[in-house]
């Protein structure tokens, strides 16, 4: 698994013209190839009058899976290029739809190039980019007597508290990077003087 990736910060819009042709290009975060699917079947319903709708998208944080499509344009000069810029960026789960208006002056191949890449550089300048880490779920059980200075002493030191519950015991869910499991252990094991448990889970991607 890739240590981190970068994303959208948002869903949004942003609209630029060339040559009076209007280029909206829609971008949106993606989790899974059918969500990137589903958010291009939508902004060409709403789209459906326009010349075209062209799209590209990543998903996978190691860009496992990768799609563009011309929707008509010349051959290479859509899609593709809105791919580059996405994978020129490091941009991971992340479709983007770029819709043309034609405004009656043609473009040629390379103003398409550039019309298509750059719609879809400056969406991504307009929307911002985050950075989510990989770390390892944890699970910590307490007694409800330390459980209140447990979770300051998190919150304090910026670990993320993922969820509390209280039972006969107290559970916080914990989101850790590989590299500090161990010295987390070590200091559970001092502040509740050995009388807490520790569970390590799974692997998950947190905002940075």
């Amino acid at each position: 698994m890739q240590d981190e990736y970068r994303t959208v910060a948002r869903t949004g819009v942003h609209e630029t013209e060339v040559n009076r042709s209007r280029f909206l290009c829609a971008l949106a975060p993606a989790a899974t190839e059918r969500e990137a699917q589903d958010f291009v079947a939508a902004v060409r319903k709403e789209h459906a009058d326009a010349t075209h709708n062209c799209f590209a998208y990543v998903i996978g944080a190691d860009g496992a899976v990768q799609k563009a499509s011309d929707d008509g344009e010349p051959g290479g000069t859509a899609g593709v290029p809105m791919l580059q810029m996405l994978l020129r960026r490091d941009m991971r789960y992340v479709v983007a739809v770029v819709t043309r208006y034609y405004g009656g002056v043609k473009l040629g191949a390379g103003g398409l190039i550039r019309a298509y890449g750059g719609s879809v550089g400056e969406a991504l300048d307009a929307m911002g980019t985050i950075t989510r880490r990989r770390f390892r779920l944890a699970t910590v059980t307490v007694d409800h007597q330390r459980a209140g200075k447990v979770q300051n002493d998190l919150r304090s030191t910026g670990r993320e508290v993922r969820d509390v519950r209280y039972g006969e015991a107290v559970t916080i869910e914990i989101g850790l990077p590989d590299a500090d499991v161990e010295a987390f252990r070590a200091w559970l094991a001092d502040a509740t003087a050995g009388t807490a448990g520790f569970e390590l889970g799974g692997e998950a991607y947190g905002d940075v």
